[in-house]
């Protein structure tokens, strides 16, 4: 409660700050506006009355001619007493404010008139704004007045404007967008679902750094590990892919039944989501069970089937506090039984290969031999006797001979046998025990992963030396081998065909390989959280840069990686100059870098303060360069020498938080921005880096790229009780007919673009695990690129074009802009099932 009080101060004090900012630019404004308008008020003509709704009470006005006319120059703009912005076109003025006495001395100024027989017939009672929640839109009409008092002035001003504007409120701050002149009826719009999908096409990268047990190979010639919500079938040969959007597997013993879990998580309001358990079959993907819902807590930790009854049977751990184990028939959806195994750790669980009825668990200082029998599991725990107990029991495996074979963090392979009850020493009624029967140095560092081959030989993986050995059926050393070390230690290994070995490694990487030739890299990916993605703007290729401090450049086409470059700072945005030619990396203390998208050269080497840079964003010409920073500025650069040589142009001064997303107008003159406390401004680069402060005159610019989050044509993609953060990035599609969308509860979605609405309906899709950082599409809109955060994870959807969506009665959009809503390409695709 108190941390819920605390965020609440926090968010008072930013929207304090925020606005108090705001007041004072405007009231600077203002006191510059109060000469002009005392000058006009003296020589003003013969005045106009009219009335306006005030606090609830009709008010006659009187309106200069000449300063209506005067007025027309003047910006009014929206206040942090929560009313709305509006533009100064016809402009009713009325009064200076004097004092009482004066007023009622002479008659005037400020003081009811009755209005005569032509005057215009008084306005209907103002529309008021207050809003019900978080998020909420409120249309202002076309001939609703707009009331902005200016505190500590002597001039009170009102706009009666004859444009429309529409209003939503995120975190209680009001947000005006403008519309389009050409929307003559805002009301009757309707929103429909793009008639574009997407479909999973690939997946890169590998969950190594912190999984383990996570790789097998199927008799089809098909890997099969796990990242984010998707488990890969990956054809080694063929490089193709395959997808069942699930976690935490294991193999069946027919080789084509696939057990897999999950973590638990939560949904957008917050609540819970129970992890269940599927068995799905490999060739097919079809879902054959599902088990555990309401059973497991927190999230499904290690699964086993059994081997000596063909299957028949499912152990799970889950992630509780007591780590419980429970037994299923998987067929039948029932649970056998149930126990605590350890409120420590639990890394691993298998079935005895000759004995279903044995069960054995390894996992911190603990490994545990378990007996099924009349219902119940008992178990009991192996003796260390005279050997160091290690601090993590990290693998096993079962020997041919029955053996129990144990990796530990101490860099040893353990031999567990079942020793006779020592009734000499316990008495009468001793149990037998497991005890070490062998010990065998074997790695500097942690064992890792041990993995047994067809006639007894055993693999072993070192963690800290990055070592393979093979050892034959006594625990000999035959062979071994070293991978190189920017792949990091060796996570599991999975056997081919015997000679021929899949290592996954803990820097995210599959090695394929033998001990004679050595390994090389098929999948490869980031081991950190990841915020920078930029698209080719003429080839199939996209750059990716995060907090692993790498960026990697990637063939969307073959699904290769071009190449990965060191970088001394975290890389948190990227973007590529028109031409093709170099990109421009922002980092985490306000330095950014220019490579050679051939070389990787580093062509320019610059630093704008001392904050992160959050987006980088050429010109459509490519004839500037605009870099948001933390430190609420937009620097601005002259690009020469086809991006090879900058210099400072200027800086937009003028935003109260750092900058989130910015856009470029189609000619390259203007830039729209966002930040942190959700305000919009625009930027007249070409006058000076100038700030716009009549936002009435971009609402008809038309952008080269639609990146920022806040705006008219994506209002709809904000859900009701959004907190502003919800969003972390969104792409238009350079047809300007879809947008995408990706939000902090690991989605990907896809709306219609242009979406002004509330509630617009989308196409939602699942795969990451963790919050979507960013999404991009490719230069002809064939893929869109989608970034996991703590995921590590890099999605490549195919857009598809519609035809085959839902068939129900949806609302369309009815009416032009700029950015017209076009008919795609017939198509179809799959839904997939999703956790």
């Amino acid at each position: 409660l108190m941390e819920m009080r605390l965020q609440a101060q926090d968010d008072e004090i930013t929207l304090l700050k925020s606005s108090l900012a705001d007041a004072l630019r405007k009231l600077r404004l203002h006191e510059q506006q109060i000469p002009l308008l005392k000058q006009q008020l003296i020589a003003g003509k013969t005045p106009m009355w009219s009335t306006l709704t005030l606090y609830g009470y009709l008010l006659p006005v009187m309106t200069p001619l000449a300063l209506t006319r005067a007025s027309k120059s003047l910006s009014l703009q929206d206040g942090w007493c929560s009313l709305v912005e509006e533009s100064i076109k016809p402009t009713m003025v009325r009064s200076l404010q004097q004092q009482q006495s004066k007023s009622s001395d002479e008659g005037q100024g400020s003081a009811p008139h009755t209005p005569t027989s032509s005057s215009p017939a008084p306005p209907k009672e103002a529309v008021c704004s207050p809003h019900g929640g978080p998020l909420s839109p409120i249309l202002e009409g076309k001939k609703t007045l707009c009331v902005q008092p200016l505190v500590q002035l002597s001039i009170i001003i009102f706009a009666w404007a004859s444009c429309q504007s529409i209003k939503m409120f995120i975190r209680g701050r009001p947000i005006t967008m403008y519309i389009p002149s050409n929307i003559q009826n805002y009301e009757e719009l309707r929103m429909d679902f793009p008639t574009e999908k997407l479909d999973l096409d690939w997946v890169y990268g590998y969950r190594g750094r912190d999984c383990r047990g996570n790789l097998y190979v199927l008799p089809s010639g098909e890997a099969v590990y796990f990242i984010a919500c998707v488990v890969v079938l990956y054809h080694v040969t063929n490089r193709t892919q395959r997808h069942y959007l699930q976690t935490t597997h294991t193999i069946h013993p027919d080789k084509v039944l696939v057990a897999s879990g999950q973590t638990a998580g939560v949904d957008k309001d917050g609540k819970p989501l129970q992890p269940f358990v599927h068995i799905w079959d490999s060739t097919t993907l079809v879902t054959l069970q599902q088990i555990g819902l309401g059973t497991f807590e927190r999230g499904v930790g290690s699964v086993a089937f059994s081997n000596a009854d063909a299957g028949t049977f499912l152990c799970v751990i889950d992630e509780s506090n007591e780590h419980m184990l429970s037994v299923w028939d998987w067929k039948k959806n029932t649970m056998v039984l149930e126990v605590k195994s350890t409120t420590e750790a639990v890394f691993a669980v298998e079935f005895s290969p000759a004995d279903t009825s044995n069960i054995i668990t390894c996992g911190k200082s603990h490994v545990y031999f378990w007996t099924q029998s009349a219902g119940t599991l008992t178990k009991k725990q192996g003796i260390f006797g005279k050997y160091k107990k290690p601090k993590f029991i990290m693998c096993f495996v079962f020997s041919l001979t029955g053996d129990v074979l144990t990796g530990d963090s101490e860099g040893n392979i353990l031999t567990w046998g079942k020793s006779a009850a020592d009734i000499k020493t316990l008495g009468k009624g001793a149990k037998e025990t497991f005890q070490i029967m062998k010990q065998t140095r074997a790695h500097e560092g942690s064992v890792f992963t041990l993995c047994i081959l067809q006639g007894g030989a055993l693999l072993s993986g070192g963690g800290k030396d990055r070592r393979i050995i093979r050892w034959s059926a006594d625990l000999a050393p035959e062979r071994e081998c070293e991978i190189p070390e920017k792949f990091g230690a060796v996570r599991t290994i999975a056997n081919v065909d015997g000679e021929e070995l899949l290592v996954g490694t803990t820097r995210n990487a599959i090695l394929r390989g033998t001990f004679s030739d050595g390994f090389v890299a098929i999948v490869q990916g980031h081991v950190d959280e990841m915020w920078g993605l930029a698209t080719h703007p003429s080839q199939n290729l996209f750059l990716t840069c995060g907090n692993d401090k790498q960026a990697c450049l990637w063939n969307a086409e073959d699904h290769s990686l071009g190449w990965c470059t060191h970088l001394e700072e975290s890389g948190l945005c990227a973007d590529f100059s028109p031409n093709g030619s170099v990109v421009s990396i922002g980092l985490s203390t306000g330095r950014w870098l220019v490579l050679d998208v051939q070389t990787r050269e580093v062509v320019c080497d610059l630093t704008d303060g001392n904050e992160q840079l959050s987006v980088m964003r050429y010109s459509p010409d490519g004839s500037f360069l605009a870099v948001g920073s933390h430190d609420n500025f937009i620097y601005i650069y002259s690009v020469m020498e086809g991006g090879r040589r900058y210099t400072r142009f200027g800086k937009c001064t003028g935003h109260s938080s750092f900058i989130t997303h910015l856009d470029w107008s189609k000619d390259g003159k203007y830039i729209m921005s966002n930040s942190g406390d959700y305000e919009i401004l625009y930027w007249d680069v070409a006058g000076g880096c100038k700030l716009l402060r009549n936002r009435f005159e971009s609402k008809d610019r038309e952008w080269a790229s639609y990146t920022c989050v806040l705006g008219f044509h994506v209002m709809g993609v904000w859900l009701e009780g959004s907190d502003g953060t919800d969003i972390n990035a969104l792409c238009r599609s350079h047809s300007e007919k879809v947008v995408a969308v990706a939000d902090d509860f690991c989605k990907v979605h896809l709306f219609q673009y242009p979406c002004p609405k509330p509630k617009a309906p989308s196409h939602r899709y699942d795969g990451h695990g963790s919050h979507v950082t960013n999404v991009r599409f490719t230069h002809i809109d064939s893929h869109l690129l989608s970034l996991g955060g703590k995921d590590t994870c890099i999605l490549q959807w195919r857009v598809k074009g519609g035809g085959t969506g839902d068939s129900r009665e949806h609302p369309t959009l009815s009416f032009p802009l700029s950015s017209s809503i076009g008919s795609s390409e017939q198509g179809s695709q799959r839904e997939k099932e999703t956790v």
